[in-house]
């Protein structure tokens, strides 16, 4: 079990994440403006470059900011005592993709949120507007009015060259101990992890760098102090702590999401349409969701899926790889034991 990582005051933070049918993000274009910084990779310098952990925080810990998102929930009345109202604060993390303000962070750390406000490294909080929310990604865009002082944006990395064993750095707001610094390494590339509609993440890096509630939405950083991915994730266990499993969206994931954020408000994802489990030659489908692109194709339960467009899937991880790796409208072969169909992907649905 997959635990969100967003800290809630005075209410109890919410469990964990779901299984749920493939999706992913898919990729968007850069046009160049300044509020489209949020998706610019930036062109890894040489590892002997490579700045100290000290000197990257002094670079890096001014662009992490803290957010807190009020909610107010009502408790349900009983024989004896009527309904009442109480105030939820949420606190996660987040951090500056441009001098616009925009911020990225977790969904679970704004959704249902509002009187939305972010605190920069000082003290000085100002109020933010959610400029966009992807469930599917979990990845939201909030956006500051701060003056541009306070602005220090953080240059996203490729997160597709990132290897197991390299060095990682996590700066959040760990029980809203603010813009706190852990270190690790990538222990794994590759991970599935589940979105909060239930849908799946695939790439996800996990990390040993200690993260736990109130790091939701901050940065995993690599060795040069480039966003590798949004910290997201711990894996759950007999304690609701850090146990040295983390996870984190990776930032080819993150980029996409925040830049179709930036310039519609919504983000795209392209969906199979199945909910699948491993096979013995393949990824064995358990269920054809009813109207969907698979099942339109004329896809059925119990098939087994080996490639998608070409690329051979072995294992769920891979198909999810594989249907990320297109937009919805594409056209798709999709090879099974049985034969092969050609499914038209669709934009997968907000439930």
């Amino acid at each position: 079990m997959q635990r969100t990582l967003a800290t809630v005051l005075v209410a109890v933070a919410a469990g964990g994440l779901a299984g749920g049918a493939i999706g992913a993000a898919t990729g968007g274009d850069d046009d160049g403006g300044g509020s489209s910084s949020a998706a610019a990779a930036t062109t890894p310098t040489s590892a002997v470059d490579a700045p100290s952990a000290t000197a990257m925080y002094r670079r890096d810990a001014p662009g992490v900011v803290e957010i807190t998102a009020t909610e107010t929930q009502q408790t349900p009345s009983t024989p004896f005592t009527p309904p009442t109202q109480q105030k939820v604060t949420s606190l996660g993390s987040g951090f500056v993709t441009d001098m616009q303000g925009d911020i990225v962070t977790n969904d679970h750390v704004v959704a249902g949120g509002s009187g939305i406000r972010v605190g920069f490294d000082g003290g000085s909080t100002y109020p933010a507007k959610v400029v966009g929310m992807d469930p599917s990604s979990d990845l939201a865009v909030v956006r500051v009015s701060a003056p541009k002082s306070a602005l220090h944006p953080i240059a996203f990395d490729d997160s597709s060259h990132v290897q197991v064993g390299a060095p990682v750095y996590a700066i959040g707001n760990p029980f809203g101990l603010d813009r706190t610094m852990t270190a690790g390494i990538v222990s794994a590339t590759g991970r599935d992890i589940q979105a909060p509609d239930g849908l799946t993440i695939p790439n996800a890096i996990q990390t040993d760098a200690p993260i736990n509630h109130g790091n939701s939405g901050g940065p995993l950083l690599d060795g040069l102090g480039h966003v590798i991915g949004v910290t997201s994730q711990i894996q759950g266990g007999t304690v609701d702590a850090n146990v040295g499993v983390g996870f984190a969206i990776p930032s080819d994931t993150a980029r996409s999401v925040a830049q179709q954020l930036i310039a519609h408000g919504s983000a795209q994802h392209a969906w199979l349409g199945v909910r699948v489990a491993p096979g013995q030659n393949g990824v064995r489908v358990a269920k054809v969701v009813g109207d969907g692109p698979a099942a339109k194709a004329g896809l059925r339960s119990g098939s087994t899926i080996v490639a998608v467009g070409g690329t051979p899937t072995h294992s769920p991880s891979d198909l999810a790889a594989a249907v990320a790796a297109h937009k919805p409208g594409d056209r798709v072969s999709v090879k099974t034991t049985h034969g092969t169909v050609q499914v038209m992907l669709a934009d997968a649905p907000q439930t």
